[in-house]
């Protein structure tokens, strides 16, 4: 059993370029959870990983001195939702998520659909790619202006009442649907933050890093 600490790291198989960059995020109090190919980011991430997860499909299982879940290849969560299910399981309530996003595109979002999942049980989560941080937004978000973009989009449904203040495209009262994605590329005005606040629906916010 993963003694729980503070925030669990979930470690994809997806492309990672910049190890330096992704490392910065990490803390020496988190827990580590490689799922399958995620293992192969153990020596450019420097961690090692207190949980695997995997069917081993596309990478050969280590038999190492850890805690192993074996799935099965046909199943209906992939390797990384179920790890995310198991640390739910185990009472984590912070997430960050890496190695997720790029490479294969239906991976991808079935990975970005993860944050929607967390957040409708109340968990606090962000993936971290190479460009980007990922959250999901249902309440309200800030962007500073260390961050020289960032967007909102729409995966599910409608969402309506959202309000951009300290922005270079300011909204109020606006709705982003899933078929007209306007709210991309917006700007932090500079020695503001720009706060976002969404009284129906969920959004993906995206910052540029």
């Amino acid at each position: 059993m993963i003694e729980r600490k503070k925030r669990c790291v979930i470690v994809g198989g997806a492309p990672i370029g910049d190890y330096g960059r992704i490392k910065a995020y990490l803390s020496d109090n988190d827990d580590v959870i490689c799922c399958d190919s995620g293992l192969r980011h153990r020596e450019g991430l420097g961690v090692e990983p207190t949980l695997i997860v995997g069917d081993f499909d596309s990478h050969e299982n280590p038999h190492a001195d850890v805690e192993t879940i074996v799935l099965p290849r046909e199943k209906d969560d992939t390797d990384t939702f179920y790890a995310v299910k198991e640390a739910v399981n185990r009472g984590y309530d912070e997430f960050l998520l890496v190695g997720v996003i790029g490479g294969r595109l239906d991976h991808t979002l079935a990975n970005l659909s993860i944050l929607y999942y967390l957040d409708t049980i109340g968990k606090t989560a962000i993936a971290v790619d190479d460009y980007s941080e990922v959250e999901v937004v249902s309440t309200s978000a800030t962007v500073d202006d260390s961050y020289p973009y960032f967007s909102l989009l729409n995966l599910s449904g409608e969402a309506e009442g959202i309000t951009i203040t300290g922005a270079k495209f300011p909204l109020e009262n606006g709705s982003v649907t899933c078929d007209y994605q306007y709210a991309v590329s917006n700007e932090p005005l500079k020695g503001q933050i720009a706060q976002i606040t969404i009284e129906r629906g969920r959004l993906l916010l995206i910052k540029d890093i």
